[in-house]
């Protein structure tokens, strides 16, 4: 092998002119260039945007298999990007995808990992991001920050650094929270990014404003400022033929005068000519080439061959200067200009990229897979009685100690940090992608339930405080809840003397809901953890959702359940916050209500007018014209809506694109008669709406807001059109065509139909054009009362694909018993109206609950008495101890240090509710009472850096226009002798602490 400062020094060549042979002379290319002043400076920032997953599998493009997909090897690329670098000390990359790259590190020996931490130190090697480029749009908050933090903290931790710039290059629009939160709180002091609309791209082309200071946040103001650059095109090189991978076809820089293709003047030509046209729509006088794009660099000595000798001859040139940088680099010189930028707020969607083309498709793109990813962030949502969220098993595992289970939640945890890709959340990728997703995040769950199950035993079992090293008691758990599976409940309680129903509460106030487990007998009691019966009711469960739990059934677990549950069994439970309590279910002489049950035709009947609600909420429905009237007798708030289904015909949409060719109405089948249950905790009525339609209304007594659970599927798709579902709520609320919908589930946005506050569009796509994403809620108000609806899953069919990449249609479909059928999906939304300015506080504080679900575990009680065996019931905090309503705990985690990180959440922004909207305050001391808390330090988002350290040192940007007038409110430092933590509106704080051993 020849060494790598040896082979810089071979000169020789042998080349054939057009003359004859003849030996051409060695040309050491000057790269030193740095930047100039006085003269354009072209930033050349190499770059590769690898896709953990897209048209292939993750694994499948780390190691370059299945290539008759796609020619891409994520392995070659970091392979060879080392040796190339080494080769000038001149030559600079950016790299971002810390899934790839962490995969790879992992295989390296010392010697090239010293190498590699030798690039970073020196700048020449520069990491972006987390673990992937994740989407905007269809993704949590808490999803967004916890990706971002595994990424950061293994960048600091094995390299000593901490990225300072956004690169989110290729999601399908931005938003506000991702400039505000996952940009300047995570220390970042500039953000970059390609998808814009292309109305807006060609406005701010023409007004120099590509490059501008983002303020995401009404509640903080100029204080999240953030510089955003956004590409004149996109992440690609610039025009004029500059791509230099090996099968690429742009002419390569031929600088032997010898040879007939000699083209250095034409070469330098272009490319000069593309940086005066860039330089043009760009304040200062730097501006930025993205040298590389997709899977780029798997021989990386190819592109920076050629850009070692544009860097040559361009500045032999001498018209304008070319360097290699980073973002950073090109950050920096941006600052140094000392320019006031113009002000850009609110977010970037919808994104279209050209005439009725608007991105808004992939909101409803694969919605099981969507729900799947926002269900595993801790088990599984809209399930409505079951499950927690990714949090709630962090939170177990600390409580019982992350090492002395030797389980751990990690491998979760990595699965659902790839499934925050642009392509994996977002259904924009191929079937068997979406499979491997699927499968990640099954494994991952499988290994989260074992640890789960065995910290509650240790929790709940009173021999088990030393230590807990093998927990007696066995808890099962039922993922498939939402579908009417759950076979721990579906016994025959008159062979078992109870049932035991652990339940979990990962929040941090106290919790009062409605359960329901499936069970086969009506024979039933239910008591509490004092051994006292409590008031429950048995719903006959409808044959749609029998349906669909026998096709789960038998497509997903290969096997037929031999007895069917014939009741949902409902009853109220009271959780302690951060804790759970017990209930107890056994056979015994029925003291359970079964609900009253009647029928009525839409039609022909007499009575065709019927109430729902037990409680202060009740909810009279027109059968005959699907029109609600809601009334609340607490609020004194009356309303009108109606409710209807249509489908949008598709066949110009995609995994992508939202083109609708007209909609359709969905008739409601009058022959099909309603099904009315009432009871003393819930009623409900049930309409089959058409042959492939279900819905349930259901109120309960103790709530105030409508709860819808549909049953969608297969979509028949025999007419050849494609069909994308859609679910209408009609009022007569005087709205002046506006309405608001949330930022990855944080702040809520002001829309209004057909307008964009900060520049002039024409929708030529009226429906698509305002489509917006939604994660937590939307809602609409007028000059007396707000209607809001939380929750929700979308979906459709598609036949045709959009010619954007996939090049699959989206006809998803489950097999068995050897038939194959279209996809069944469940769901609920959730309904309220209330005074004007008052539905913040149930958006904000039930759309936490909706998050974070209440979490079961069953047990059986063979024998003995259990409250003489277990704890029935506890609290990790003071039992008089909770958190204020504003605030949630967001981040409870063990880290592999024995540290511990934790974030807390204001839920509530500047102004949006009179009382909550305030300084809200924390007591540590009484959240962890058995603990005795050593060290406390503040860090940023990520957890990357302390707080005071990146406030120090990130960027402050001019802005144009006179300062804004603005009262931000924000917690004080804690202080380490009362450890209260304070929290203004909006504010997120993150924590390392330290415990003291006791």
């Amino acid at each position: 092998m020849v060494p790598v400062r040896l082979a810089l020094l071979l000169a020789a060549v042998v080349s054939l002119g057009p003359g004859g042979g003849a030996e051409a002379a060695y040309i050491r290319y000057n790269t030193s260039a740095g930047v100039v002043k006085g003269k354009l400076n072209v930033h050349m920032v190499a770059h590769t945007h690898d896709d953990v997953g897209w048209l292939k599998t993750f694994d499948q493009y780390y190691v370059g298999s299945n290539n008759t997909i796609q020619a891409a090897c994520v392995q070659n690329v970091l392979d060879s990007l080392v040796p190339a670098l080494l080769k000038d000390e001149n030559r600079k990359f950016i790299y971002v995808e810390q899934a790839f790259f962490q995969r790879w590190w992992r295989q390296q020996s010392d010697t090239i990992k010293k190498t590699v931490k030798g690039l970073v130190s020196s700048g020449r090697l520069e990491f972006k991001w987390g673990i992937c480029m994740h989407d905007e749009a269809t993704v949590h908050y808490i999803d967004m920050i916890d990706q971002t933090t595994l990424g950061h903290r293994f960048i600091k931790q094995e390299f000593g650094q901490t990225p300072r710039i956004g690169w989110q290059i290729d999601p399908f629009g931005h938003s506000v929270v991702q400039a505000y939160l996952l940009g300047t709180q995570v220390g970042f002091d500039a953000f970059y990014f390609s998808r814009i609309d292309y109305q807006d791209r060609d406005r701010q082309k023409g007004t120099k404003e590509l490059e501008v200071v983002w303020r995401g946040s009404k509640t903080f103001g100029s204080s999240v400022d953030i510089f955003s650059g956004i590409f004149p095109k996109d992440y690609e090189p610039p025009p004029g033929e500059f791509y230099f991978e090996v099968d690429d076809h742009s002419p390569v820089i031929q600088d032997d005068p010898l040879v007939s293709d000699y083209n250095v003047e034409q070469r330098v030509k272009d490319f000069v000519a593309a940086a005066i046209a860039q330089a043009n729509i760009t304040r200062t006088n730097h501006i930025m080439f993205t040298m590389g794009t997709d899977f780029k660099y798997q021989y990386a000595e190819t592109w920076f061959r050629q850009m070692d000798k544009l860097i040559h001859y361009v500045n032999k040139d001498g018209r304008v200067n070319v360097l290699y940088s980073t973002p950073s680099i090109y950050t920096d010189a941006k600052f140094a200009a000392n320019e006031a930028w113009p002000l850009k707020t609110n977010d970037f969607f919808p994104y279209a990229d050209k005439p009725n083309a608007y991105w808004t498709g992939y909101f409803t793109s694969r919605p099981a897979l969507k729900q799947y990813v926002r269900t595993m962030s801790g088990y599984y949502l809209m399930s409505n009685t079951n499950m927690m969220y990714f949090s709630s098993a962090r939170q177990l595992e600390f409580f019982k100690g992350r090492n002395n289970l030797g389980l751990t939640t990690d491998s979760l945890a990595d699965a659902l940090a790839i499934a925050q890709h642009h392509d994996a959340v977002t259904g924009t990728k191929k079937q068997h992608v979406a499979n491997d997703y699927a499968k990640r995040l099954s494994i991952g769950y499988k290994k989260a339930e074992e640890l789960v199950s065995s910290s509650l035993a240790c929790l709940s079992d009173l021999g088990s405080k030393s230590g807990c090293k093998s927990p007696t008691t066995n808890f099962g758990q039922c993922p498939l809840l939402n579908i009417t599976y759950c076979p721990p409940s579906e016994m025959n309680f008159s062979q078992v003397e109870i049932l035991v129903v652990l339940v979990y509460n990962s929040l941090g106030w106290k919790r009062e809901d409605i359960l329901r487990i499936p069970v086969i007998s009506d024979s039933i009691v239910v008591h509490d953890s004092e051994g006292k019966e409590i008031e429950s009711q048995l719903l006959p469960i409808t044959n749609a959702s029998l349906q669909i739990r026998d096709k789960h059934i038998k497509a997903y677990l290969g096997t037929s359940s031999a007895v069917k549950p014939k009741f949902w069994l409902a009853f109220s439970v009271s959780v302690p916050p951060l804790g759970f309590n017990t209930y107890f279910v056994s056979s015994g002489k029925r003291s359970v209500s079964l609900s009253s049950t009647s029928t009525i035709y839409s039609q022909g009947s007499k009575n065709r007018n019927l109430q729902l609600g037990q409680g202060h909420l009740k909810l009279n429905y027109d059968a005959a014209g699907g029109l609600f009237m809601y009334s609340d007798n607490k609020t004194q708030v009356q309303a009108n809506f109606e409710q209807k289904y249509k489908y949008y015909k598709g066949q110009d949409s995609g995994a992508y694109v939202f083109c609708p060719n007209g909609n359709v109405p969905i008739q409601v089948d009058v022959q099909v008669p309603l099904t009315i249950l009432r009871g003393p905790i819930l009623d409900e009525v049930h309409q089959q709406i058409n042959s492939w339609i279900y819905q349930i209304t259901r109120v309960y007594k103790g709530k105030d807001y409508v709860e819808t659970e549909f049953i969608i599927g297969p979509i028949p798709v025999d007419d050849g059109n494609g069909k994308e579902i859609s679910t209408e709520i009609i009022t007569n609320m005087a709205t002046n065509r506006t309405f608001y919908t949330d930022s990855n589930g944080r702040d809520f946005i002001k829309r209004i139909r057909d307008y964009r506050s900060d520049w002039k569009i024409e929708v030529l796509q009226p429906i698509a054009g305002n489509y917006c994403p939604v994660n937590l809620g939307i809602y609409v108000e007028d000059g007396s009362k707000e209607l809001s609806i939380l929750g929700q899953v979308c979906w459709g069919t598609l036949l045709y694909d959009d010619g954007l990449g996939v090049e699959e249609a989206l006809t998803e479909t489950v097999c068995f018993d050897k038939q194959c059928e279209g996809l069944n999906i469940e769901g609920k939304y959730y309904l309220k109206i209330d005074p004007l300015g008052e539905g913040a506080r149930w958006r904000r504080t039930f759309g936490q609950e909706i998050y974070s679900p209440l979490l079961l575990a069953f047990s059986e009680q063979d024998g003995g008495n259990w409250v003489n065996s277990h704890v029935p019931k506890f609290s990790a905090m003071d039992p008089t101890y909770s958190f204020p309503e504003n605030v949630a705990m967001i981040t409870l985690q063990e880290l592999e240090d024995g540290n511990i990180l934790l974030r807390f959440a204001h839920l509530y922004e500047a102004g949006e509710h009179k009382d909550l909207s305030t300084l809200a305050t924390v007591d540590l001391k009484r959240v962890f009472r058995d603990k005795k808390i050593g060290k406390i330090t503040e860090t940023n988002l990520s957890a990357n850096q302390e707080r005071a350290a990146m406030e120090n040192k990130r960027l402050k940007w001019k802005v144009q226009g006179p300062p804004a007038e603005e009262k931000v409110v924000r917690g004080r430092s804690v202080d380490p002798s009362n450890l209260l933590v304070e929290l203004g509106p909006m504010e997120i704080r993150t924590f390392i602490i330290r415990f003291n051993h006791r």
